[in-house]
């Protein structure tokens, strides 16, 4: 009794003291899912009161606060801006909980919903690696630029992987184990459910997972979120598909607490911007909800987006001056249509089940399950084909690719001197023709008899993976929200080969016909000289597993003038490769299981905010991440061996931003200083090269081990609101990305006589250090900028234009080029004619030229009655102007001499390979709710 009597008396002397205060107090939340809104500014009109809500949308006055009537304002970016009028008296509580703001849906928020396409932001077809769809659902003003504006030129946010940002759908990662980057497709056509995204940037805490150096996104696709009503939408372009269909409607929650979401889309096209880039898509989706009571509720979703598309090539100079941007050398006419050779084919199906869990007003738990499975394909073509004779391979078929280096003008003149009509018979077959011939490649499979020559056939990888997660938010009080998620991930990914078209043949040898030894040639010594048709799985065949368990917890403390947090997280990360073949090259390590690897990972972070007062804000951020390496760049060679990377171990990141902001009623701006830097990460890719250990040739695996990078820079971003109808912008990122160190380098290749000759010991040699250290990091533009204007007129037809600026865009530099190889002769002797001066000028970086993109966009939108129709148009690069967004020094070249005369040429037969943006492009879209 004396115990209740104490928490009565404290409790009534606290209200008392609470209610003698003059206050004004809220909560502001999405009027469509009645989520709390973060960052919502809150303004006392009339006065210099100004605040911002906190993560649970709530807001608080305490001082200085004006009496009488007043007027509460209400406004963030994307969001029609709200006024309520209020009383406020002498010593008494204004509570106003729960005011809801409703998307502005003329903002150009929504336009990511319209014009970027999963094309744009998966990487393997374009050769740069896109963050914008990390930043879609910002509202900053910064970030909207790099996502809506630098996009086509592929710029990194902080010259950075999109691997360093997380990407979950429903709480549950969609960032693939084998990369560690969102497999953007998997939801591609899907936009109008993928609208209610929560995004934190950098360092920023999230309160689903504690996320990479550049935050997390969160898309909620949960039933009873959605908007009630539907949407049709149709779209015209030529970027990548010509037309898009989408329809998708949502019930809301119904009276018997059920709630759905259906969505199907379908885009297509023969042909975009580039030649013989077809693209096939539809898109379904399905979310149904469940409210069980008050506290518990069951959330499915399914998703199936399946897509093919035609890739595009990259190309030298010499192909770009003789043909265009346009061209891509992987098609040709075959029955009057464009066949494509590389075709990018995506089935990944995704189911989820959600339970959320309202244990009390304070305390929530959700808890999910997912099962993602099918196929990711990507075609080409073999020209290694061949028979048998007295049991030696015979055969193979030129290389068909029309630009191949000894088809074109420049090999002609380097190879015939003395006789410049074959140079000039190449230089008209390829202006004329310069495409895949489809027909020679059936004539000369049918003519010859016997195997195929030619075929065409697919790398396949059909993933399993199964995704359990538990996520955890209380608010302990009014100051401190506890967040904590543990979460476990099991992949198997099988991946092989398979024969897709034999044009005309009917089987096809498996076996490598470059190896000198007919048991070394063999794919699989278990089925040696095996031979396969349509549909059959040949050249490799190989399961890669992998399983994650991680948690995190994180703590996050709000008071009147600072806000902190700190978060720290545990993984555990095991890898294990099974061979299904027994390769040739490889018999002793190559079949049956590998080794199980183990690797450990941690994560601190931690920030604060002061606030100054409402306007001015100090914001700082510093977290050290430690990683396991990807399973792509595990294996020095998955596709042959159990080989991994020599001294490989965790990578290591170490992070810091530091920001001020300011928010008024008209101006808006926000200032961030970065630091970013990783430690010991691996690299590895595949090539042909000339000039290995002398003047020997062969086909490599590069491995960079132990890679430091570096990432320094500032962002900037302002908006002010100078009229009603008319909104200023402009944008700046400067960045400089380099190499910090001098990391290893390694080849491998197979253990034959060739590479004995090269100095391989077992197919593997050591070049000591490749000195990479203070070149430039391949990553888009490091500076962008940006300036333009809105205009948003009351009878809801607004119109804007931007100018973008984009400079010190280099290319990516061949690693062996700048290691011992590149001085070494066959003897193990520097070159006796090594000049050093040359040598600089021709390992010096590439810088590109810099460009500016001019890019429009307007729209007009009608309300008739309940009912909405709206019609966007933009233009991008209006100007028509040619540049290049990324490109590669092509490895063929290792070593001096061979460099030397290579770029002595008038025009070099090895010369860099680009990729260009598109020319003026359009889109069109128009858009019924009802």
């Amino acid at each position: 009794m004396n115990k209740l009597t104490l928490i009565f008396l404290f409790g009534f002397f606290t209200m008392s003291l609470y209610s003698q205060q003059t206050l004004i107090k809220g909560s502001v939340k999405d009027a469509a899912s009645f989520q709390p809104i973060l960052n919502v500014t809150i303004t006392l009109e009339e006065s210099n009161l100004s605040t911002l809500t906190d993560v649970q949308g709530e807001f608080i006055f305490s001082s200085n606060i004006p009496l009488g009537e007043q007027i509460l304002k209400i406004s963030k970016t994307g969001y029609i801006i709200k006024r309520f009028p209020i009383i406020v008296n002498e010593g008494k509580m204004v509570d106003i909980t729960d005011m809801t703001l409703e998307r502005d849906l003329s903002q150009s928020q929504d336009l990511f919903t319209i014009t970027l396409s999963d094309d744009e932001l998966d990487n393997d077809a374009t050769g740069a690696d896109n963050i914008t769809g990390l930043l879609s659902s910002s509202l900053d003003v910064f970030q909207r630029t790099a996502a809506f504006e630098f996009s086509q030129s592929f710029f990194r946010l902080r010259g950075l992987d999109s691997e360093n940002g997380s990407v979950l759908i429903n709480g549950i990662s969609m960032n693939k184990l084998y990369h560690g980057r969102p497999q953007w497709s998997n939801w591609g056509g899907l936009n109008d459910v993928m609208r209610n995204q929560e995004l934190t940037s950098g360092l920023a805490p999230s309160s689903y997972n504690f996320g990479g150096v550049l935050g997390t996104t969160n898309i909620n696709v949960r039933a009873s979120g959605a908007r009630e009503g539907g949407r049709i939408t149709y779209s015209s372009s030529n970027r990548s598909y010509t037309n898009r269909l989408m329809a998708t409607y949502a019930s809301g929650l119904l009276e018997n607490n059920w709630a759905y979401t259906i969505s199907l889309g379908r885009r297509w096209g023969n042909e975009g911007y580039q030649d013989a880039t077809l693209y096939d898509a539809n898109s379904f989706f399905l979310s149904v909800e469940k409210k069980l009571n008050k506290t518990h509720s069951l959330n499915f979703t399914g998703m199936y987006a399946p897509n093919r598309r035609g890739k595009s090539s990259p190309n030298t100079q010499e192909v770009f001056d003789l043909k265009d941007i346009k061209y891509n050398e992987y098609w040709g006419w075959q029955d009057g249509k464009k066949r494509n050779s590389r075709i990018k084919e995506v089935e990944e199906p995704i189911f989820m089940l959600n339970h959320y869990w309202n244990f009390s007003s304070k305390t929530t738990v959700n808890t999910n399950v997912a099962y993602q499975f099918g196929k990711l394909g990507n075609s080409r073509l073999d020209n290694n084909g061949t028979d048998l004779e007295d049991g030696v391979p015979v055969g193979g078929g030129t290389n068909p690719s029309p630009s191949y280096y000894q088809k074109l003008p420049s090999y002609s003149e380097w190879k015939y001197p003395n006789n410049l009509g074959n140079a000039y018979e190449a230089l008209q077959e390829f202006q004329d023709n310069g495409q895949i011939n489809w027909i020679e490649l059936y004539r000369a499979n049918i003519n010859k008899g016997g195997n195929a020559r030619y075929a065409l056939y697919e790398d396949r990888v059909d993933d399993t993976q199964f995704t359990f997660n538990s996520i955890f938010n209380s608010e302990l009080n009014e100051n401190v929200v506890l967040n904590a998620a543990v979460n476990y991930q099991r992949l198997k990914s099988e991946n092989y080969a398979q024969v897709l078209d034999l044009l005309g043949a009917e089987t096809y040898l498996d076996i490598d016909q470059f190896a000198t030894d007919i048991d070394e040639a063999q794919n699989d010594l278990q089925n040696p000289n095996r031979l396969v048709g349509e549909g059959d799985t040949f050249k490799y065949n190989y399961t890669l597993s992998a399983n994650i368990l991680n948690g995190y917890a994180q703590a996050q403390f709000t008071y009147k003038k600072l806000d902190y947090y700190i978060s720290g997280s545990y993984t555990n990360t095991q890898y294990q490769r099974e061979g299904l073949y027994q390769n040739g090259a490889f018999p002793d390590s190559s079949f049956g299981k590998g080794e199980k690897l183990s690797f450990t990972g941690f994560g601190a972070k931690g920030g604060l905010t002061y606030k100054v007062s409402g306007k001015h804000l100090l914001n700082v951020n510093g977290g050290y991440i430690t990683r396991a390496p990807s399973l792509r760049n595990t294996y020095s060679n998955s596709r042959e061996n159990h080989n991994i990377v020599p001294n490989i171990t965790e990578e290591k990141i170490l992070s810091t931003d530091m920001s001020y902001v300011f928010r008024s009623p008209i101006i808006k701006a926000k200032l961030t200083a970065y630091y970013t830097k990783t430690q010991d990460a691996n690299e590895i890719s595949f090539f042909f090269a000339d000039g290995i250990g002398g003047d020997n040739v062969a086909f490599v695996q590069e491995i960079l081990q132990g890679v430091d990078k570096q990432h320094i820079g500032a962002e900037f971003g302002v908006e002010a609101q100078v009229t009603p109808t008319i909104k200023l912008k402009g944008v700046a990122s400067v960045g400089q990305f380099t190499y910090a160190n001098n990391p290893n380098l390694y080849l491998t290749t197979e253990a034959d006589e060739e590479s004995v000759a090269a100095g391989f010991v077992n197919g593997f040699k050591d070049f000591g250090q490749s000195n990479l250290k203070n070149y430039k990091i391949a990553a888009g533009p490091h500076r962008a900028y940006s300036v333009g204007f809105e205009y948003r007129d009351p009878d809801f037809w607004w119109f804007g234009a931007t100018a973008n600026f984009f400079t010190n865009t280099y290319i990516d530099i061949s690693p062996l080029t700048r290691s011992s190889n590149f001085t070494t002769d066959f003897d193990g002797n520097e070159f006796n004619d090594y000049d050093e001066e040359l040598a600089r000028e021709l390992l010096k970086q590439e810088r590109f030229d810099d460009y500016m993109v001019v890019n429009l966009v307007g729209g007009k939108s009608w309300k008739i009655g309940n009912k909405y129709i709206s019609v966007f148009a933009s233009v991008n690069n209006l100007l028509d102007g040619v540049f290049k967004t990324g490109g590669f020094e092509q490895g063929r070249n290792a070593n001096y001499r061979e460099l030397r005369n290579d770029k002595g040429l008038d025009t070099p037969v090895f010369g860099s390979k680009y990729w260009y943006g598109r020319g003026a492009t359009y889109f069109l879209n128009m858009n019924y709710r009802f």
